[in-house]
């Protein structure tokens, strides 16, 4: 296990035991996109763990998300992979793609509709298989972007969570990768050879997000630090120096 696979695993496990996400007897879906975040979390979960239960079971879950002019190379690289790795899987083909950028989707963005309902076969697959937690692969420049993208876009002080509860308890959604960098993520997933898959998405380089992800990386670049004092301040507010309606 290499210094880089080291540190992941110990920011893996630290984030599972400050939320308590991971407990005996946890049966869990792992959203794997192909990304490098996806893939390091599924290696991570079923990997040695020193500090945190195992689950019980694993199931990895690759929502194909039927782009157009897609030929399903990259679910059959995944399918590959998981077969390799001896993971549990489950390949789920979905338009969802399609009609997020259809005009069925006139009012909502297409990023909004995709997530939502990537989401809603997540959970539809947890209870099918009698899961009780939805592990997803969302990391820090995730949180911090969001944070951003929900002031400047949502009109709202809010960000994604590492732990949140769904259907009064049914299902834990937890985020294990909140405290690891992206850079970090795709440097171990060159470092293990992860077969990383390129976002099929045809808007993925237009995105808010995306714009927000430009911004940081500027503002970060030009003052070192702003960064992770963006993340920092999540854990600084005052209320007493807010806006009261």
């Amino acid at each position: 296990m290499s210094k880089l696979h080291l540190h992941l695993r110990k920011r893996f496990e630290e984030a599972c035991l400050r939320h308590n996400m991971l407990k005996e007897g946890d049966r869990v879906i792992v959203g794997v996109s192909g990304g490098a975040d996806s893939l390091t979390l599924i290696k991570l979960i079923t990997g040695q763990l020193l500090f945190v239960p195992k689950p019980e079971w694993v199931l990895a879950v690759h929502v194909d998300l039927g782009f157009e002019g897609a030929d399903g190379s990259e679910a059959r690289i995944l399918e590959e992979y998981f077969k390799k790795e001896g993971y549990n899987y489950l390949i789920e083909k979905t338009n969802i793609g399609k009609l997020a950028h259809s005009d069925f989707n006139r009012k909502a963005s297409p990023c909004f509709l995709c997530s939502r309902l990537r989401r809603r076969k997540l959970f539809e697959r947890a209870r099918e298989y009698k899961c009780n937690k939805v592990v997803l692969a969302h990391n820090k420049d995730d949180v911090i972007e969001t944070f951003l993208l929900n002031i400047f876009f949502g009109r709202e002080v809010s960000t994604m969570i590492p732990i949140q509860s769904y259907f009064k308890g049914e299902f834990d959604l937890i985020r294990p990768l909140a405290y690891v960098d992206e850079d970090i993520l795709k440097k171990f997933a060159k470092e293990a050879a992860l077969p990383v898959i390129p976002n099929p998405c045809p808007t993925a380089g237009s995105t808010k997000r995306q714009y927000i992800k430009e911004l940081i990386r500027k503002l970060d670049r030009d003052h070192r630090g702003v960064k992770e004092n963006i993340f920092k301040s999540m854990y600084h507010v005052k209320p007493d120096y807010l806006l009261k309606e």
